[in-house]
């Protein structure tokens, strides 16, 4: 097992640096941030000067030591923009879509894993048709749409909910449901699938036939055997949820990390988005880091190949 960990760490070391390194070469495809901010009359001379305090006249390859060790220390330079720490202003944003992204996975698990078992266990019913019709609508259903209805509804019409924003538990209700609904339906049908493959085991048909009853054989046997794929989607999901929430987040003018980044973006405000990016990767990188060690509590066969 200590092998197998080790292994997986090697691993997730490597696509960070990978990663970081991806995130500055991207960042450089943008242009030249400079000339964003400053006034259209500014003489060459000054907008040297900027550019050579700032850095950018230096060769690539010293931008990028510079990049990568001030990354090791968590330091990402300056925003262009606010004239603050890049990495101050991202973990500031960092709790309220860490908030928003833990909501929706709570509701993903709740909902989508019940649901994919119960229409298995009744394939072909009533029930199972009526839980495909609805995962096929929760994937084909586009969030953007899903929002302004939603704001249309419960915010407008009925005046429920607030339309946006942050400070109270109703703020958060609609922009987890519109984040959980589409992964909802694809955990929802990966479960589905995997407790369809499982309970025609040899395993499943041996338990029923010692007369266990049926909620042991699907909760013992069926559930953790089919546990692999989902638990690998689940994480991958979350990964997605932390960095895919920017759509949910500019509907909903939720201040969060995915909102920041567009905003950085459309600023050209390189180091704000270097460290949005690298700390999205570095947590998604964790994330499946943490998949691949539940693989070895789920099947311990999963160890033998590190």
């Amino acid at each position: 097992m200590r092998r197998y960990i080790a292994a997986r760490l090697a691993q997730a070391v490597l696509v960070v640096l990978l990663s970081l390194t991806a995130v500055f070469g991207m960042v450089r495809l943008g242009g030249d941030p400079v000339l964003l901010f400053l006034p259209m009359d500014i003489q060459a001379k000054d907008v040297n000067a900027i550019r050579q305090r700032l850095g950018f006249n230096d060769p690539l390859a010293v931008q990028y030591a510079r990049f990568m060790g001030g990354a090791l220390r968590g330091d990402f330079g300056e925003s262009l923009r606010y004239r603050r720490d890049a990495l101050g202003l991202v973990l500031e944003r960092l709790p309220a879509t860490l908030l928003l992204a833990a909501t929706s996975i709570a509701l993903t698990l709740i909902v989508a894993v019940p649901l994919g078992l119960l229409t298995a266990v009744r394939r072909d019913t009533l029930v199972d048709h009526v839980g495909t019709v609805a995962m096929v609508l929760g994937q084909a259903t586009p969030g953007f749409w899903l929002g302004l209805m939603l704001i249309y509804l419960f915010a407008v019409h009925l005046r429920w909910l607030p339309t946006g924003g942050t400070g109270s538990l109703a703020h958060l209700v609609m922009p987890s449901v519109v984040l959980a609904a589409f992964f909802s339906a694809r955990v929802a049908r990966l479960t589905r699938s995997a407790v369809l493959d499982v309970l025609g085991e040899d395993y499943i048909k041996t338990a029923r036939a010692k007369g266990l009853g049926e909620a042991r054989v699907i909760g013992k046997h069926t559930l953790r055997n089919s546990a692999i794929p989902i638990v690998t989607l689940a994480g991958l999901e979350a990964g997605q949820l932390l960095g895919g929430a920017v759509v949910t987040e500019t509907i909903f003018a939720w201040p969060g990390l995915g909102r920041l980044t567009v905003q950085a973006l459309l600023n050209r405000d390189f180091p704000v988005v270097m460290a949005a990016v690298s700390l999205t990767s570095i947590v998604y990188t964790l994330m499946n880091l943490g998949v691949d060690l539940a693989y070895g509590w789920l099947d311990p066969r999963v160890r033998i190949r590190p």
